[in-house]
C-alpha cells in the first residue's frame, strides 16, 4: 500500500474500528464521502478484512486461556490438522509454527476441567500429541496492527 492517505485511514481504523467517518475524515483531512469511498476500496482490496468486537473473556465465562502445541502422532499421516480441528469452536486460533510442534492453538476456556476435556477432544479428532501452556496473566493482546 503506497498511498499515504490510505495508510492514515488504516491506522485510524486499527486504533478504533468504531470511529465514525466524520472522525476519520477529520484525522486524515478529507471529506466524509472521500473517506467512505477509500474505505470501500480498501475493503474490496482486502486491506481492511473486517471489523470485530474485542470481548472480555472473563465476562463471558472463559477466564482461563492456554496455548496448545500439537504434533502428529504419525508423521506419515496427511498434514490436515487445521481442517480436522476447524469445527471445534473453542479453538480461537490455529497457527503453523516452526520447531518441534506443527501447530499452535490458542484456546480460552471456562475451567481447568474444560481445558482437559478440550485437549482430549483435540487429540482424538486430529490424532496428535499435545503440549499445553496455561496463561497466568495477559498484559496485552489484540493490539492494533499499524501499517509500516
Amino acid at each position: 500500500m503506497d498511498d499515504p492517505v490510505d495508510l492514515m485511514i488504516v491506522r485510524e481504523i486499527s486504533r478504533d474500528a468504531r470511529a465514525t467517518l466524520a472522525q476519520i475524515s477529520e484525522a486524515v483531512g478529507l471529506s466524509v464521502s472521500a473517506v467512505q469511498a477509500r474505505m470501500r476500496r480498501l475493503e474490496t482490496r482486502g486491506v481492511i478484512a473486517g471489523y470485530r468486537a474485542v470481548v472480555d473473556v472473563e465476562a463471558v465465562g472463559k477466564p482461563l486461556a492456554a496455548f496448545i502445541e500439537i504434533t502428529p502422532l504419525d508423521l506419515a499421516q496427511p498434514d490436515d490438522a487445521p481442517e480436522r480441528l476447524e469445527h471445534i469452536t473453542e479453538i480461537e486460533s490455529c497457527h503453523s509454527i516452526a520447531g518441534n510442534a506443527a501447530y499452535m492453538l490458542f484456546v480460552p476456556v471456562a475451567s481447568p476441567r474444560a481445558l482437559e476435556t478440550l485437549i482430549r477432544r483435540i487429540r482424538g479428532v486430529a490424532s496428535v500429541s499435545t503440549r499445553t501452556t496455561v496463561v497466568l496473566q495477559t498484559f496485552y493482546e489484540n493490539r492494533p496492527i499499524l501499517p509500516a
